[in-house]
Formats: C-alpha cells, structure tokens, sequence
C-alpha cells in the first residue's frame, strides 16, 4: 500500500493517506470532541485490535445499530480495516426486524447503541438475539447481561498489537466486500447488497469532483449512517474531499439552524423534506446560514421553485439532484451544478463517467430518447450480487451485467434522466424507502386482518406516506386509530401506514391479483 498516492484504492488506505494529505485538518467534530486527520488511523487501529481479538477474519460480517456519531464512523472504520464486512442497522427498527438481519446477515458481532431517543437498544434486542451473534458491544453504557461496552472492548485489544492490526488493514483489496446494506423488495424481505471497496471509491470521487467538494469544508451529515446517503455519500465523501465529519443523530429544524450558524457548515445534503422544513422555519428570515455552500437532494420530484429558494432564501451556490439505489453503490447519475433550473429540478442528470445508462422494455430492447421503460444500469459500481441470494441477483443482473433498477424513466436528447415510475411499487417517506410487501407481510400479523393492500399517497409534508386498505376478518372490529398504534409497536415508524381505509372487498384486476392502481384512484 502506498500511502503517498493520492488514490485510495481501499477504504483503510483512505484513512492512511488521508493521516498524510489533511493531517492537521480535523476529520471528525462533535460538541466536546475533535479527532484530525493525522490522528485518526490510531483511534480506528485500537478498535481493529479488539476485532482481532475477537476473532474477527476477512469477510466476517459485523453489525452497526446506533445512531449518526463519532463512535458510529470509528467502528465502521475499524471494521473495514479488520477486513470485516459492515452491516448497517436501521435505528427506526424494532428488536425482532434487526435480529432478522442479524441473523440472515451470520453477524458475529454487534456494535450497539445504549440508549437513543428513550429507547434502551440493546434491551429491545435481547428478547430475539440470533444464536449466530457472538457479541453486543455497546456504545455507551451495557444495560443487561451478554454485553460489554466499548471502552472494554478496545480494552480487550490490547493483546494484539497494532503492527499486527496494521498489517491487516493493508491487506484488504479493491474487490474486497466493503459492506452488506440490506434493502427490501417485492418479495417483503430485506435482501443483502454486496459492495466493495474500490466501487464505492470510485463512484464518490466523482460525487466530490462534481460537487466541488474540498479540503476543510464542514459536512453537517443529517442522513442517517446505515443508509447510503449518509453513510457513502455522506461521511465517506467527506474523507475522499479532506472535509470535516460533523454528524447529526436527529433531524432537528432548530438545531440545524443553530449548529449551522455556530459552526460555520457548508455542506449539507438531504431529501427534499429537509430543505422544506428549514424553509418553512420562522428563524428562516433571522438565521446566519452564509457559510452553506453545497445542497444535494433526490428521492423525489423536485419543484424548479425549490431550486431557486435554495440558492435565494438559504444561500446555497451549488444545489443539485442525484439518483442512485444501494444495488448501485448509491450513486448512477447527478445533474450538473451548472445546469439549468429546470434541468436540475426535473431530471437526475447524466450518468457518472464509468457507468452506461439505458431504457429498455419489457423484452431488454433499448429505448429512444424520450421513450419511457426501465431504468437499467452498468458499470463498475453494479454490485457483486445479492448476500446468499442466486436467484434474485439472477433476476436483478442480466447475463450481460445490466443492472434492472425497477424504476421507470425516460432519458432526454442530452443525456439527462427522468424518473416517472417505479415498477417495484416502492413508495418514499420523507427520504425512506419504503416497499409495501414488507409493510402487507407486517399487517398480515394482526389478528383482526383478512386482507391488506400498501399503497403510496402524497402528503404535503414527507412527499408520500403509506396507505393501509384493510378488509377485516369476520367478528372482527378494528379502528384506524388502533391499527396505527398497533403498527407503530411492531415496525419501522416510516413504515406506519399514516391513514386506514377499510374495504368489504379489495379491487381485483383480469389476473385476480388486487388492482393498486385502482385503488390508488379511489384514494386520490
């Protein structure tokens, strides 16, 4: 490994050859604390050690279920240099949905937050711990038995030295898995998207060479770690640029304006509700918030309004779109900054250098310009399969390495796409996808239920929200009120359907499979 390259062709390597490229510069900040670039390979080296000690070998999976923090970038970290494969844990999961990726993801050990919004994590999971689950680590303070804290844990490393920690890290390849993101399908099981190091690096140099993104720039990361545009587009892009890391656990309106006022942020990324929120703030007008330099935003249909009040009413100079799924890396295509207004809010740019982008239909024939069919993708980012899955990865990649995105869309004269559909039937919750054959199968679980059908609605404030259209069993009574709460127990909060309609009968079509997009109708 060469550590004076300016190309990291490795996350580890990114952490050596950021020590020597913006040693003084600081790569992470949180209230209280301030590790630079120089001293970061030690403090990500001492939690390698205790996965060593544990055991931890190349390509051994390793959970992260915690909120957006220091400890959260430091782990994962450690994590890649150990060789591990990372496995993000959405924090809006209930004990039983993260012990199922637990357990189908064969994670040996679990970095665990203690408590995060009143909720004692560790506590929640007890109850369904996977019998594959060597170890909790607990990011702060353990609550129970089987657990140990992360203090003790690095404590524990200190049988293996760092020389030998180092020599691990240096070993890991460009091919190598980086990381396991599980994300759902229509078949209502989250399904494990294998990447690695040197796709990753790759796709977001460009997302930092498009954006401008440099040296000493302060990256407030508000999406959250265990998604891909917090955690490759957000705290990984800052490493690549030499930026400053500055996490934030929960999206706050007001907490934002402070921290970007007090600490001077100039990027800030994040799905439409967020821009939205802070536009509609009533300290909008009195906010200092001249340092904001860079706004990147998707996930849905962007008004040319909310263009124009991003660079107007926040300041932002540079404000784009971008498109990406996980079983692309999370990055295909981004506008560029320079386009125009209408450009950068009706389509998600061009396809990044490396990657080929094509409309087929139904039969794989390519499409032209203008004509609507299926998103479909190539290129280096592609992932390497879907974790323990042939047959889905076979129906996701193409003999001919095209990746079928579900989406629909159509591609311009100049190359820009446009996103009109989604063949998946996914719906998005203020930035969170959301597939109702996982919703349904959750629904299912209720006792008053006889049939059930998830459909996306919109909704003023989070772009869409979930709709539950329920057919009830006989004898059986139920309010949408008691649903909802039902709902909230047992799942995701995005997941919750916001609104219930209850049907004698659920609308079929010619296949007798239930008609959404009739129903869709009804509810519009």
């Amino acid at each position: 490994m060469n550590v004076d390259s300016k190309i990291a062709c490795t996350i580890p390597e990114l952490i050596f050859t950021g020590a020597t490229q913006f040693a003084e510069r600081i790569a992470l900040e949180a209230p209280g604390e301030c590790i630079s670039y120089a001293q970061l390979p030690d403090r990500v080296l001492a939690i390698t050690r205790g996965l060593l000690a544990s055991g931890v070998e190349i390509g051994d999976r390793v959970s992260v279920w915690a909120p957006n923090s220091i400890n959260w970038v430091l782990v994962a970290l450690a994590v890649h240099c150990a060789g591990g494969v990372l496995v993000p844990i959405n924090t809006r999961m209930k004990g039983n949905e993260a012990a199922d990726i637990l357990e189908r993801s064969g994670s040996r050990i679990a970095f665990v937050v203690s408590e995060f919004l009143g909720v004692d994590y560790p506590t929640m999971l007890a109850g369904y711990r996977p019998h594959n689950l060597e170890q909790v680590v607990v990011i702060g303070q353990p609550t129970g038995a089987g657990q140990i804290a992360l203090t003790d844990f690095i404590a524990s490393g200190a049988a293996v030295t760092a020389a030998a920690a180092r020599q691990r890290a240096d070993s890991i390849g460009a091919e190598d898995l980086s990381d396991l993101l599980f994300t759902s399908g229509t078949t209502g099981k989250p399904k494990g998207v294998m990447n690695g190091h040197g796709q990753t690096l790759q796709a977001f140099r460009e997302f930092v060479r498009i954006l401008g993104i440099k040296p000493g720039d302060r990256y407030l990361v508000v999406n959250p770690f265990f998604h891909s545009f917090g955690y490759k587009a957000g705290w990984l892009t800052s490493m690549i640029a030499g930026a400053t890391i500055i996490p934030q656990a929960v999206f706050d309106a007001e907490d934002i304006f402070r921290r970007v006022e007090q600490e001077r942020i100039t990027i800030l990324p994040g799905p439409p509700t967020l821009y939205l929120s802070m536009l509609a703030h009533p300290r909008l007008a009195s906010a200092d918030l001249s340092s904001l330099r860079v706004a990147v935003t998707g996930a849905s249909a962007i008004p040319p309004v909310l263009i124009e009040r991003l660079r107007n009413e926040l300041g932002f100079d540079v404000v784009t779109t971008a498109y990406g799924l996980t079983e692309c890396g999370g990055l295909a295509t981004i506008c560029d900054p320079a386009a125009p207004v209408k450009t950068i809010a009706s389509t998600s740019g061009r396809a990044i250098p490396g990657t080929e982008l094509r409309i087929l239909d139904p039969e794989c024939n390519e499409m032209a310009a203008g004509e609507t069919g299926e998103i479909c993708l190539r290129g280096f980012h592609v992932m390497q399969g879907y974790f323990n899955d042939p047959e889905a990865t076979k129906d996701a990649i193409t003999a001919d390495g095209w990746l079928r995105t579900g989406d629909v869309g159509y591609v311009d004269a100049d190359g820009n796409l446009t996103i009109t559909d989604r063949l998946k039937d996914m719906f998005i919750v203020g930035g969170f996808n959301c597939y109702p054959a996982e919703i349904e199968a959750g629904l299912f679980e209720h006792p008053a239920i006889a049939q059930v059908a998830v459909v996306g609605i919109p909704d003023e404030r989070m772009g869409e929200v979930g709709c539950a259209c329920v057919v009830l069993r006989s004898g059986f009574e139920l309010t949408e009120q008691q649903l909802i709460d039902w709902s909230r127990s047992q799942m995701a909060n995005y997941k919750v359907p916001r609104r219930v309609v209850f049907y004698s009968d659920l609308p079929k079509n010619a296949s007798n499979k239930i008609d959404k997009l009739e129903l869709r109708r009804g509810l519009s």
